[in-house]
């Protein structure tokens, strides 16, 4: 198996290690993994591709390649230039650094990479450590998607749903806020969403006299609905969601016939 890799905390993030040794595993000793990461923290920026500039590549290693783009960019590199003519089987984007559950989802460099990849025909997965008091502590925060994280893949390659139509299924994991041995099992979640929890912006005005506005996060324990991702990783299990790139609203066409 030919496995592409990337992430949106950095070419240097911990994370970024941890999924190199899963991917490594997964593709077996007749198999290779590529690494194509943004050389920059690029946290936040979605689906966002680098359409009005070019972007710099580099190789830091064999297979390693770090390119100053988001992690969209990193995919379209990866496939298009980096591994062209021998396309990857599969893309997986992390481990980040934090939850991509719940509403955390829309804003995710990390899970942008897979949509893309998906966009591309390519099955993809995204995958996500959540922190909290149950592992922030630890010497190695990310103990549960390490230990996890190469069973949980085998098992949803084996018996997931993977499409080929126009707007193909991806999947976004997240390994729960709690030690490896804590983990309690599988759980397919619909995405949740935190309510009254977004984000904002607070002002703070340099030394300067200018004036900046700092992007402010939200707790992230907050309950969700029950049975979504964010609650059932609360509640200690490996969240697995199938996410699709259409937007449509599809509940909302049959009544919207009424403007016809």
């Amino acid at each position: 198996m030919r496995i592409l890799i990337t992430n949106d905390d950095g070419i240097n993030a911990p994370g970024l290690v941890v999924l190199h040794e899963i991917a490594t595993a997964l593709a077996g000793d007749s198999g290779e993994v590529w690494t194509v990461a943004p050389a920059f923290e690029q946290s936040g920026v979605g689906h966002c591709i680098s359409y009005t500039r070019p972007m710099m590549i580099s190789k830091m290693a064999e297979r390693r390649f770090a390119a100053e783009g988001s992690p969209a960019d990193c995919v379209l590199a990866g496939l298009h230039d980096v591994m062209k003519g021998a396309r990857p089987d599969l893309v997986l984007s992390g481990v980040n650094r934090g939850n991509n559950a719940a509403e955390n989802a829309v804003y995710s460099g990390t899970v942008g990479a897979a949509m893309e990849a998906a966009l591309q025909g390519i099955p993809a997965v995204a995958l996500s450590q959540y922190y909290g008091p149950g592992n922030r502590d630890l010497g190695d925060t990310f103990e549960a998607a390490r230990a996890h994280g190469l069973p949980t893949l085998r098992r949803l390659l084996d018996k997931g749903v993977w499409t080929q139509d126009d707007y193909g299924i991806f999947y976004n994991i997240n390994f729960p806020p709690v030690p490896a041995s804590a983990v309690k099992g599988l759980r397919a979640a619909p995405q949740g969403f935190r309510r009254d929890m977004g984000y904002g912006v607070e002002p703070h005005v340099a030394p300067s006299g200018r004036r900046f506005l700092w992007v402010t996060g939200a707790p992230q324990h907050e309950p969700t609905s029950p049975g979504s991702d964010a609650d059932v990783n609360l509640q200690g299990y490996i969240s697995v969601t199938p996410m699709r790139a259409d937007l449509t609203a599809h509940d909302a066409l049959e009544a919207l016939k009424a403007i016809e």
